[in-house]
Order: C-alpha cells, then structure tokens, then sequence
C-alpha cells in the first residue's frame, strides 16, 4: 500500500468474531460434514472478507446440536453469553438470525444484552447491523416471521396428533402397563395384562387403593418399570381408559386401534366406587374390616368381650368391650378393664402368634406333624412359609385374616395383670398348608411375568 511521505497509516481496531450455531435435530449429526459444519464454514467465509476492518474469528467453538430455538436453555449459548459478560467477544456471527433465537421475546432480550457489551449481531445471509435504527427494524421483522413459521409448525403438529388420535392411534409416550408397542402399535403383553385386570378386579373387593397397594408390595407385584406398585400408581392406572380400548385427546375418549384389556362392566364397577369421597370408602372399609378376635376374646370373669366403635368427626375408633360394661351389670376388680382398643390387643395376639411360628420347637414340630402325614416333606418351603409369615399376612384379605387367627388362637382373656393368649398349635399345621399354596402360584407367575 502506498502512502505519501509523512502519512500515517492508522490499523482498524481488532474484532473478535464468535461464530455460533445451531441444529434444531440430532439427525446427521454424526455425519462428517454435517449442517453445523455447513453453517460454520459460511460463517469463517464472511469474517474473512471482513478482515479489513479487522475482524477475525476467535477459536472457540459454540455449537448446539439438537437443540430447539424456542428456548435459550442451549449449553453452546449459555457459554457463549457468559463469555459476552466477561468481554471477550466484539461480534456474534450467525448463518441466519433465528439459529440464536426463534422467539421475538427471548432475541429482544439477548439484543439488549449485546448493546449493554457493545457486541454487534450479524446474519451471514440476511445482512444487516443491530447498532442502527434500520438494523434494528429489519430483525423484528425478520424475527416477527421466523417465530409466525414457528408457530404454524407447532400448530401443525398439533393438528397431527389430534387427527391421529381421533384414528385411534398410539402417538408415543410412555407404554401402559399391559400393553407393549410393536410396529408403532400398542399390542397386549399377556403378562402384564392379566396383573391389570388383577388390579381391577381386587379394587372392587378392597374399594380401598391403600389397602390393594400394600398387598400388591407384600406379594411382590411390580410395575412395568421394575418398581413396587403404590397407591398414585394404582390411581393413574385404574382412571386409564387405553384399557378400555380407547385413545384419548384433551379429554376427549376415541376407538383406538389397540385392543382392550378390562371390559366396561368391570371398568364402571370399578368408577362407582371411585364417585366415592375417598374418606367415605376409607370409613367404609374400616366398618367392614372384621374384628380379629370377636368371639374368643373375654374377660377373666368370663364375660365376652364384643367389639364396638366411636365415631369422633371423621375417624372411627374401635374397641373390644365387656358385655357386662354394655348390660350395667355389676363387676369385681378381678374384671379388669371393661373396654381395650381393638388395635392395641389385636397386635398383642399378633405378636404372640409371631412367637409361636419363630420358635425352634414349633418349626421342628410343625415339620414332624408334616412327616407324619406324608412320606415327602418339603422342610425348605414349610420353613421360608414361616419365614415369610408377616408378608403373606398383608397380602391377605380382612375376612381371610380373621380366619387365620381363629385357627391358631383359642382364647384371649383380659385381666387385671395383662392379656392372656392361650394358642391352638395344632391349628398351624393348617396354616403352613395354606401359606405355601400360595406362595407355590406366585413364583410362575413372577417368572413368566420376568420372561
């Protein structure tokens, strides 16, 4: 360059350039030249052809792969604000505006962000510079279109899903339990399905989620993912209506492609217990909840003792009281106490029926009466029956554990010293029987569910 004598040559101020782009999909990204690449390779073209005015691209590379427009939660874009903040950015060079931004409210706030830096914004292929009025015009303009078309995808996507759901076809998400998806089709795992149409039809026996979940624990039922099944679980499954056979948008049920698992008898058995309040059926399973040991329980005297309850607002409290207390007849102190929390001496007659099935001598006792009776004798599952006394126990209906403990207690006497389990061990013979029958039909289940 020639320059007169005594002139000087003044070098235009340096502009670090950084280049950022964006791909809203992961498709071709493992390409070796991919669209990233493309929108880069733009982007150094047109800094190059400003090098005169002494801009030049920094190394540093931020580029988001896969990521939407319409948020500003970006990895490549956060950094590339946090380096705007610390200064060490002049120019933000894009392939087109909306690889920033596709919201007119999130570009206007990065802009103002630009200007507090003096960082200038350029668009490779829609030139035009942010520090001027007209700059500044042709982005909103150029914004105001770029989030129109956004919008009218979302719209048409939207209408898609509506349209196909209305078809009755699956859309994606998460697959229900009972069903598996194959070809884009839901398609009934057999397994699975007969644990759903378990669920259904235990729910209108109990009428109480809470009471079902605690049983499908101590069974080891599981859910689709491998996790214990729990009452919000058992809500969300039994208010889905795919099980039904339909498909449902914003509301709104269709025939769905799929075939159904529950028939709509059991469905509307199941819906006029949940048009229920749930503490109405919580009272109500309390009322129907048999007293443990009506009939065996009595005082030292020798009076029954019946079970009564006292309602107080909305919770219910049951007792074992005397009948002499109930018919004002005259009692000694050797009477003892007249009215005991059913709760309390139900779990004292549990305990000791614990203690009795853990005992070393009862165990080897109970597996020679076995003996005695049959030539095989399974020690193995007579002992983890035992074992599993308290697990088997809550899987069990009210009704069922009442009958358990009249098999295995013959009388429960209050007195003034205490309570008083007199226990019929040769009930429990009867018991193991029932306990590993059970536990004989859960185990091909479970596999055949794991197969």
């Amino acid at each position: 360059m020639s320059r007169s004598p005594g002139s000087v040559i003044t070098m235009p101020r340096r502009q670090r350039c950084a280049i950022y782009t964006r791909k809203s999909s992961e498709e071709g990204l493992d390409m070796e030249f991919n669209s990233l690449d493309a929108q880069r390779e733009a982007c150094e073209a047109y800094v190059a052809s400003q090098k005169p005015e002494g801009w030049a691209a920094i190394r540093e590379r931020y580029d988001d792969g896969g990521f939407s427009g319409g948020t500003l939660e970006r990895p490549a874009l956060q950094r590339l604000l946090r380096d705007v903040e610390a200064g060490l950015i002049d120019v933000i060079v894009v392939y087109k505006i909306d690889r920033l931004s596709r919201s007119l409210m999130d570009f206007a706030r990065l802009v103002e962000m630009f200007e507090r830096n003096n960082v200038t914004f350029v668009s490779v292929t829609q030139s035009f510079n942010t520090t001027t009025s007209m700059g500044r015009l042709t982005l909103n303009i150029l914004l105001s279109f770029a989030q129109f078309e956004r919008e009218v995808i979302g719209e048409r996507i939207r209408d898609k899903v509506a349209a196909s759901r209305k078809r009755g076809m699956w859309m994606g998400g998460y697959v229900p339990m009972g069903y598996d998806v194959r070809d884009r089709k839901l398609v009934i795992n057999d397994a699975e399905a007969a644990t759903v149409r378990m669920i259904f039809e235990r729910f209108v026996a109990i009428g109480s989620a809470t009471t079902l979940a605690k049983a499908l624990v101590a069974e080891g039922v599981r859910n689709k993912r491998g996790k214990q099944i729990d009452k919000g679980f058992l809500y969300k499954l039994i208010n889905n209506r795919v099980y039904l056979g339909e498909a449902v948008h914003k509301g709104t049920a269709y025939p769905g492609e799929h075939d159904a698992i529950i028939d709509q008898d059991l469905w509307d058995k199941v819906h006029s217990i949940l048009q229920e309040s749930p503490r109405l059926r919580a009272t109500n399973t309390r009322r129907q909840t048999p007293a443990l040991l009506k009939g065996i329980i009595f005082t030292e005297t020798g009076a029954a003792m019946t079970p009564t309850a006292t309602k107080k607002g909305t919770r219910l409290y049951r007792y074992y009281a005397s009948m002499d207390m109930i018919r004002n007849r005259p009692t000694g102190d050797a009477a003892g106490p007249l009215r005991l929390p059913a709760g309390m001496v139900e779990n004292a007659v549990l305990g000791e029926i614990r203690r009795m099935i853990r005992a070393p001598e009862i165990v080897a006792r109970t597996i020679e009466d076995f003996r005695t009776q049959s030539s095989t004798v399974d020690e193995q599952a007579i002992i983890s029956a035992l074992g599993a006394f308290d697990q088997l126990w809550a899987a069990l209906y009210p009704a069922e554990q009442a009958r358990i403990v009249h098999l295995l207690v013959e009388r429960v006497t209050v007195g003034p010293a205490g309570i008083a389990v007199d226990l019929r061990r040769a009930g429990l013979g009867s018991v193991v029987r029932e306990m590993i029958a059970p536990r004989q039909e859960i185990a091909p289940r479970q596999a055949e569910a794991r197969a």
